[in-house]
């Protein structure tokens, strides 16, 4: 179902009960009020003739009542249920009952009233209940609920409260109360990756780059506020568990965690924290791996992200063709292959990316391209940064040494399959640049879709129905570098040449 799709059938329904409505009076308007039949003939006539227009009238509204149709006429769609909301509904197999606590006064409280009505008549096993606190006190009380506009929802012994008049919200907490198992989602810390736990508002780097992102900003080691404090809400607002995870303190990823991200990590693994991400893996772990610019990886992990068939460039993606703004490094990517993880993604921007390069797998792991950049875009080698690998001097980089030579990059890659020693199937990700994922990108384009995609089939929920949340921005318009060049010459070119144009046209005319 499209946003906001109108379904003809409920309209077909309608079309059938007025069909009948009219055949009855017109067939009212035909019968014969008076008959030379007998007294008995005529009271039968009459009852047979009431008998079936009740009858056709109670089947027509029977059907109409079981096909119920919504109409929404507002230009916004404002008492429609979202696309996604409505899909969860679809989707569900087991009884949901909810209980909204709504403030009568409030016209977000009524929508979200009438809303959850529509939601309700959808599917037989969404139970709804509408409640006003002020009226039933005794009822919020017994509930545990002191707020207004809140939902309780409950399926099969288990409760959430939601605050929100958002149905989008509550659509997340069906799907939350439904989840029969912890999913935990462990975010190694302790290499200066992006913090988790940060401010959650929209940041950048305040150095002498200049907000830049690339290959100059990637020396920068002290990034205050720059984190992913708004991918982990997310994350939490799909029931997901956000932990953080110290590797250099443990021996090993606990078994809780259902997937391990690493988000740009700034300073190198030690040997025995490549060894716990490479046992993790061998049990049928899953795991997001982000590789910002410049980051140097050790020799135990460069052999696990060999294993996985993924070997990660020293070198940064120029796309001159699809880029944000005015930087060729701010790469767009507007296609993608067929993968559950980018089933409903469009364009996602990334701000520095290095190439990945996909290196023969060994048998039982598939490698599967996932993002790639235009054909126009190049490469141009970068310096390692931090490095402390001992007995291993930085890399040595000529950007004159050879031209570049123009052609798609791999920037991300989705691996399945049974590495050397493994027991399970792992699942794992591979992305050439982590401030996507960042505060500053993260609720842009689709990054976020990207990410949450991610996520569920990292967690390997991708099977079911993706509702994503609402995340509050600023009003922003971002295009692509071939876009604003379209819209700068249509708009400050084009349109005022045409009234210059029909300006001499008329002179010319009346001269």
């Amino acid at each position: 179902m499209e946003e906001h799709a109108f379904d003809i059938v409920p309209l077909l329904w309608l079309a059938g009960w007025l069909l009948a409505v009219v055949a009855v009076f017109r067939a009212a308007l035909k019968l014969p009020l008076e008959t030379s039949l007998g007294r008995w003939q005529r009271w039968l006539y009459a009852s047979s003739v009431v008998i079936a227009a009740v009858g056709v009238c109670a089947l027509a509204n029977v059907a109409l009542f079981l096909h119920d149709g919504h109409i929404d006429l507002t230009r916004e769609k404002i008492y429609t249920p979202s696309a996604a909301a409505m899909r969860v509904v679809d989707a569900l197999d087991r009884d949901v009952t909810v209980t909204y606590f709504y403030h009568s006064r409030d016209p977000a409280a009524q929508r979200s009233r009438e809303i959850l009505q529509v939601m309700e008549r959808r599917n037989p096993r969404f139970k709804l209940r509408a409640v006003d606190p002020d009226k039933e006190p005794t009822l919020a009380r017994t509930s545990g609920v002191r707020i207004y506009n809140a939902a309780m929802i409950e399926a099969e012994g288990r409760r959430l409260l939601v605050q929100s008049t958002d149905e989008t919200e509550i659509a997340l907490g069906i799907q939350r109360v439904l989840r029969q198992r912890l999913i935990a989602i462990c975010f190694i810390e302790g290499h200066g990756e992006l913090p988790m736990d940060n401010f959650e508002f929209h940041t950048h780097l305040e150095n002498a780059t200049d907000h830049s992102h690339g290959d100059a900003s990637s020396h920068v080691i002290d990034m205050p506020g720059h984190g992913v404090g708004r991918f982990r809400r997310a994350l939490e607002a799909q029931g997901y568990e956000a932990r953080k995870l110290i590797l250099a303190t443990r021996k090993e990823i606990p078994a809780e965690c259902t997937a391990v991200i690493v988000a740009s990590p700034r300073t190198t693994f030690l040997p025995a924290e490549s060894a716990a991400l490479r046992a993790y893996l061998q049990r049928g772990g899953a795991a997001l791996f982000m590789f910002d610019l410049g980051f140097v990886l050790e020799p135990e992990l460069e052999r696990l992200m060999a294993e996985l068939g993924v070997r990660v460039e020293q070198e940064v993606v120029i796309d001159p063709l699809s880029h944000h703004q005015g930087d060729p490094e701010l790469v767009a990517v507007t296609g993608y292959d067929r993968h559950p993880v980018t089933r409903s993604v469009s364009l996602t921007l990334y701000p520095g990316v290095r190439p990945l390069r996909i290196v023969g797998p060994p048998d039982g792991v598939r490698v599967v391209p996932l993002l790639t950049s235009s054909r126009d875009s190049y490469t141009r080698p970068v310096q390692p940064v931090g490095t402390r690998v001992a007995g291993r001097p930085p890399a040595e980089t000529d950007a004159a040494a050879a031209p570049p030579v123009a052609g798609p990059r791999i920037l991300g890659v989705v691996v399945e399959g049974l590495i050397e020693g493994g027991s399970r199937p792992l699942r794992a990700v591979a992305v050439g640049d982590g401030d996507f994922a960042s505060n500053s990108f993260f609720p842009y384009m689709a990054n976020s879709d990207l990410l949450l995609s991610t996520a569920r089939w990292l967690a390997r929920e991708d099977g079911g129905t993706a509702v994503a949340p609402r995340i509050p921005v600023p009003p922003h318009i971002l295009l692509t570098g071939p876009q604003a060049r379209l819209v700068f010459g249509l708009i400050v070119v084009l349109l005022p040449l045409s009234v210059i144009a029909l300006g001499c046209v008329v002179w010319w005319r009346r001269r």
